[in-house]
C-alpha cells in the first residue's frame, strides 16, 4: 500500500512489534487467571438464566458461593460437571437447587475429566450452535437485502425504556441510520451483575439485559425488512460485566459491541488485572459471533489535550489490535476508535485531524474504524455545532472511515431528540454523497502540514509504545500514561473478583471459540 502521507511502513511495523510485545506481556498474565465475570459467562453458556426469589441472577449465586469457599480458581465448569454427573440433572436444575439450598456444589464426589467433559458436551454444543446460528442469520440478512454503505451511520438511543428506545430506533433506521446503539444506564459498567428482564427505568440511557438485546433485536429486524436493509445494534460490554455482556449480546445476535481494553480501568476506575482478564474473555466471544468490536481511544482526548496528546491514541489502538488479534478476533471486526476533538479555534485544526484520520486508516487498512464527533468543544450554539459535525463527516468520508457516530447539533445540552438525529444523518448523507470519492481525487503536498502532523504522530507514538514495553502496560497505568489518569494495579474496582487458576480449571470455549 502506497501512503498518500508518505508514512514510512517500517515504522509502522517497528510500533506494531512493540504493541505485541506489550500484548503477549498482558497475555502472559491473563492465561493464569480467571475472574467471576469470566465463571458467569461460562454459568450463560451452558444455559442457565433467570434469578432467584431476591432477583439476585443464577450465574452470580452459582459464582459466589466458589468465590466464598475459596474454589474459584477450580473453575465453575469443574464443579457444575461433577453434579451433572452424579446427579444427572441439568445445568440450570443445578442452579436452581443452590439458590433455594438444597445442593452444595463444592460437596459432590469428583469424577474424571472424561466423565465431566461428556456431561457437559451438548450445553457446550448446544451455545456454540445457537451464536453460530445468528452469525448465518446476520450473513444471510446482508446477502438477502443488503447494508448501507461505509462509513456506517451510527446514532444513539438513550431514553431509558426498552420499548420507547424501540420506536426511537425504529425511527431512526427510517431516517437512515445503519447501526443502532441503545446506551447503557448510568453506572451499569460498575455493577457486578447483569440485571434480568426487560426494563423501563434508567438514567441516561437503559439497562443491558438480554431480554432488552432481544426485543430491540427483533424491532430491527423488522424495521430492515420495512426499509430493505440491515441495522445493526450495537452495545456495551465494558465494566465488571464484560465477557457475560458479550455472551448475551452473542446469544441474541448483536452486531456491535463497546469492548475497549482499557476503558473501565482509566474511566471508570475498575481494576487493572480484572479488566485485562475479562477483556480476553470477551473478545473470543465477540471473534467468534461476528461482532464488530469499538474501542473508547476517543476518550482519551476529552480528558487530555488532543493536539499534544494524540499519540497516546495511535499507541493505544495499536496494543488494542494486537490484544484482540490474541484474542482470534479479526481486523475486519475491529472498530478502533479515534475522534475528532480538537479545539474549532485552532489555526489548520481541520488538517491536523484530516492527518490523523488519514494516518489511522492507512496503519489499519481492514479495520472497521469508528470515528467519534467533536464533543469537548461543543457549547450550546447548534449552529455553529452543525458545521462542526460537517466538517467532522467531511473527514469521514475523505479518509474511508468504517463507523461514523453522528454528532448532534445539540451535544452536550440534552440526550438527542428524534429531529435532532434526522438532522446528523440529513448531514451526513448530503456529504457523504457529495463528496463519495474525494479521498480517490485528492492528494497530499509532500512534507506538508498534513504529512508532517501523521509522522509526527507516528513517531511519538513509536516512541510511547518503546516506553511501555521496557517497563510494561501495568506499569504505564499506573503513571497515568493515557488521558493523563493514573490507575495502582492492585486498586480499583473488581479486584477480589480475581484468582489464579487451580490444577482442575477447564474453558473448553476458548479453544473451540478461536479455532472454529
Amino acid at each position: 500500500m502506497k501512503s498518500k502521507l508518505g508514512i514510512d511502513f517500517d515504522k509502522v511495523g517497528h510500533a506494531r512489534e512493540m504493541a505485541r510485545k506489550i500484548a503477549d506481556q498482558v497475555q502472559d498474565f491473563v492465561d493464569g487467571y480467571t475472574t467471576v465475570a469470566v465463571e458467569r459467562t461460562l454459568c450463560r453458556l451452558l444455559g442457565i438464566d433467570g434469578v432467584d426469589v431476591h432477583a439476585v441472577p443464577l450465574p452470580n449465586i452459582l459464582v459466589d458461593e466458589l468465590k466464598e469457599k475459596n474454589v474459584l480458581g477450580e473453575g465453575i465448569l469443574f464443579f457444575l460437571g461433577n453434579v451433572m454427573v452424579e446427579t444427572g440433572m441439568t445445568p440450570q436444575e443445578i442452579a436452581e437447587q443452590v439458590a433455594a439450598g438444597k445442593v452444595d456444589v463444592t460437596r459432590v464426589p469428583v469424577c474424571t475429566p472424561g466423565q465431566r467433559e461428556k456431561a457437559l458436551q451438548p450445553y457446550i454444543e448446544a451455545s456454540i450452535r445457537r451464536i453460530s446460528d445468528n452469525r448465518k442469520r446476520r450473513e444471510n440478512y446482508i446477502a438477502t437485502i443488503g447494508e448501507g454503505a461505509k462509513p456506517y451511520l451510527y446514532v444513539i438511543v438513550a431514553t431509558g425504556n426498552i420499548y420507547e428506545d424501540v420506536v426511537q430506533a425504529q425511527a431512526a433506521a427510517r431516517q437512515g441510520a445503519d447501526v443502532i446503539a441503545v446506551i447503557r444506564t448510568t453506572g451499569q459498567s460498575l455493577l457486578d451483575y447483569v440485571p434480568y428482564g426487560a426494563t423501563t427505568e434508567g438514567f441516561g440511557g437503559t439497562f443491558a439485559t438480554q431480554e432488552n438485546f432481544r426485543i430491540m433485536r427483533k424491532a430491527l429486524d423488522e424495521v430492515g425488512e420495512e426499509v430493505g436493509r440491515y441495522i445493526r445494534l450495537c452495545n456495551y460490554c465494558s465494566g465488571l460485566c464484560m465477557p457475560e455482556i458479550a455472551v448475551m449480546g452473542a446469544l441474541e445476535g448483536l452486531d456491535v459491541m463497546l469492548n475497549d481494553a482499557l476503558y473501565g480501568i482509566l474511566f471508570r476506575d475498575i481494576n487493572m488485572q480484572r479488566t485485562l482478564v475479562d477483556q480476553f474473555m470477551s473478545r473470543v466471544i465477540n471473534g467468534f459471533a461476528g461482532v464488530i468490536i469499538n474501542t473508547g481511544e476517543d476518550n482519551y482526548l476529552t480528558t487530555a489535550d488532543a493536539v499534544e496528546e494524540a499519540h497516546t491514541v495511535l499507541a493505544s489502538d495499536l496494543i488494542n489490535e494486537q490484544l484482540a488479534l490474541l484474542a482470534g478476533l479479526p481486523e475486519e471486526q475491529m472498530g478502533l476508535g479515534h475522534a475528532f476533538e480538537m479545539d474549532p479555534m485552532l489555526e489548520n485544526g481541520f488538517l491536523y485531524e484530516l492527518a490523523q484520520a488519514q494516518m489511522t486508516r492507512e496503519i489499519f487498512p481492514k479495520a472497521t474504524l469508528k470515528y467519534m464527533p467533536p464533543t469537548k468543544f461543543m457549547t450550546g450554539n447548534i449552529f455553529r455545532g452543525h458545521i462542526q459535525d460537517a466538517l467532522f463527516n467531511m473527514i469521514g468520508i475523505w479518509t474511508s472511515q468504517g463507523i461514523q457516530l453522528l454528532g448532534m447539533p445539540t451535544e452536550a445540552i440534552h440526550t438527542p431528540f428524534m429531529s435532532d438525529r434526522y438532522l446528523s444523518i440529513e448531514n451526513a448523507r448530503y456529504i457523504f454523497n457529495n463528496m463519495k470519492n474525494i479521498g480517490d481525487e485528492v492528494v497530499f503536498k509532500e512534507n506538508g502540514i498534513i504529512q508532517n502532523r501523521a509522522k509526527e504522530v507516528l513517531d511519538k507514538a513509536t516512541v510511547l509504545l518503546e516506553k511501555i514495553e521496557r517497563e510494561g502496560l501495568f506499569t504505564a497505568l499506573e503513571k497515568g500514561i493515557f488521558a493523563d489518569i493514573k490507575r495502582p494495579k492492585n486498586g480499583g474496582k473488581g479486584l477480589d473478583g480475581v484468582c489464579a487458576k487451580g490444577k482442575n480449571y477447564s474453558n473448553p470455549f476458548v479453544e473451540i471459540m478461536m479455532n472454529r
